[in-house]
């Protein structure tokens, strides 16, 4: 499933994925710092894997652990730094809400910061989930 935004691409494709790049970028954060290209591979594989592109060059990540039915955990939300601050964080998180694989579960997260951002999504951080919506 692909998502566009002028000339920014957001793909559920896990073949597009430059495993190199997600490594790097992971490398720089405080909850990922030490994870070897080895561990990103196989987490990458075993989950739904969402590339942020910019005219095909990588320049963001995030990735979802769910059963499709009930459960969903968001990890990893990445993007390199001369790209935050203009949306493209929200829009990746957006994107990654409405997948028909996750949208109707409950939606689990973890993080030390970001709390305002993840709040933007109604996730309720005093229980670190956010609920699917009443039909």
């Amino acid at each position: 499933m692909n998502w566009y935004k002028g000339n920014y691409v957001i793909s559920d494709n896990k073949d597009l994925i430059d495993v190199a790049f997600v490594h790097q970028l992971l490398s720089n954060t405080y909850w990922a710092a030490d994870r070897t290209i080895e561990t990103i591979q196989k987490s990458i594989e075993n989950s739904l894997a969402f590339g942020l592109y910019n005219e095909n060059k990588q320049i963001g990540f995030a990735r979802v652990v769910t059963d499709t039915v009930v459960f969903s955990w968001v990890l990893d939300v990445a993007i390199l730094e001369s790209y935050r601050g203009s949306g493209l964080g929200k829009w990746l998180i957006s994107c990654l809400l409405e997948h028909p694989d996750i949208k109707n579960t409950n939606i689990a997260l973890a993080t030390k910061d970001a709390h305002d951002f993840y709040r933007s999504f109604q996730f309720d951080l005093s229980e670190c989930m956010r609920r699917p919506k009443s039909s």
